[in-house]
């Protein structure tokens, strides 16, 4: 089949890779219809190569048919169109009754630390080939794929994979009081549903970004925006339309790559140029994130107000204000997002032909496979508008 693979920094390629089969009792393997790029992609196009491996199989996002299962699956058969979550857990263990999914015991990547297994997602969560591939295997297949209906194009129901859940959990997250305000710092695919959502459920919303079609396309779904590129001093220009106080609470959908930290942009750079048997041990035990997005989130929240961090952070020893977090008394929330947690509330809302969440309005581009690598650096550069791109195999 032909898969998406990385190569190293800002070299990505289609390339011709064995076709993924059954491997244990209960996998599935799927052909896939659609797979989007995230900026969490990004991440690995740009900075966190000393994680990956050659070859690699990109994509965490993936739609399709399902072609096959293992003897243990009964919950989906083959011809089933479902979505694949980017977390992969099993549903049965100490962690997934708790609904943390993105904390799977069954799926955890003991060696390196961290949470459970991800889709496409380096050795850090366990190097499973990825979704922008023509056919993916899935792992934990009685538990993770989401049956969705037949007839809506794709982009219907994709986002269920990542996008929706993840904005979904950052508002559940950020703890808006009823009525109240929230400030979404960064308006890409999740910062544009954090933002209707948190508008969708009577929230003020305030969305911060320096980029036009972005800006533009959250205007058009009633939006209040601040243009980052015009405005001197972002915080204070959220202060000024809330009576001197703040948002109740701030979003940070930008993370580690965001624009105006110079310094940890230089680390970055360097550590990138380091060979990986020396990058990898300094990205994960030192301070390599840009942080000026967050560091406006918490000049920006009011006193006693709640800050959700659904950015990717990678960092261990990210310098943080803690004397103006303390005395604000600032609520710190942060994580995966647990997917199949929010897929009832989120349900409904994508199977509504209102699209009361603007799904239909987040794809700007759908590109063949065969143009991934040109689908990257348009996104990376974000330009000819490329807000969200969905790979057709």
């Amino acid at each position: 089949m032909k898969a998406v693979t990385w190569h190293g920094k800002r070299d990505v390629r289609v390339e011709q890779v064995p076709d993924p089969s059954i491997k244990e009792h209960n996998d599935a393997v799927i052909k896939v219809t659609s797979s989007g790029i995230c900026g969490s992609d990004l991440h690995l196009y740009e900075v966190l190569g000393p994680f990956m491996a050659e070859g690699d199989i990109l994509g965490h996002e993936p739609i399709g048919i399902v072609e096959e299962i293992g003897p243990a699956i009964s919950n989906i058969k083959p011809g089933d169109r479902v979505v694949i979550p980017f977390s992969i857990s099993c549903g049965h263990c100490h962690m997934c009754g708790m609904e943390l999914y993105a904390q799977c015991e069954t799926t955890q990547v003991r060696e390196r630390g961290t949470g459970a297994a991800l889709f496409g997602y380096t050795k850090l969560y366990g190097q499973v080939p990825g979704g922008q591939a023509e056919y993916l295997r899935v792992p934990e297949a009685q538990f993770g794929p989401i049956k969705v209906p037949e007839g809506p194009p794709d982009e219907r129901f994709i986002y269920l994979s990542d996008v929706l859940p993840t904005a979904w959990q950052a508002v559940a997250y950020a703890d808006i009081p009823q009525g109240g305000s929230v400030t979404v710092f960064g308006l890409g695919p999740i910062g544009q549903m954090c933002a209707r959502i948190a508008r969708h459920l009577g929230h003020r919303v305030i969305g911060v970004d320096g980029v036009f079609e972005r800006l533009e396309m959250a205007r058009r779904h009633d939006i209040e925006v601040i243009d980052a590129s015009e405005v001197h001093h972002v915080p204070e220009e959220i202060r000024n339309r809330t009576s001197g106080r703040g948002t109740d609470s701030v979003i940070d959908a930008v993370g580690m790559e965001a624009h105006g930290s110079p310094a940890a942009k230089l680390a970055q750079t360097l550590a990138g140029m380091l060979p990986d048997a020396l990058a990898a041990p300094l990205m994960s035990n030192a301070g390599v994130d840009r942080l000026a997005a967050l560091n406006q989130a918490i000049d920006s929240v009011r006193r006693g107000g709640v800050i959700s961090i659904i950015g990717v952070y990678g960092g261990m020893t990210d310098p943080l204000p803690m004397l103006r977090m303390f005395d604000k008394g600032i609520t710190l929330r942060m994580g995966q997002a647990h997917v199949r947690r929010w897929i009832s509330q989120l349900m409904p809302l994508v199977t509504d032909d209102a699209d009361p969440l603007g799904v239909m309005d987040l794809t700007t581009h759908q590109m063949p496979l065969k143009e991934a690598p040109r689908a990257y650096e348009m996104f990376q550069k974000k330009a000819d508008g490329a807000i969200k791109i969905l790979l057709k195999p």
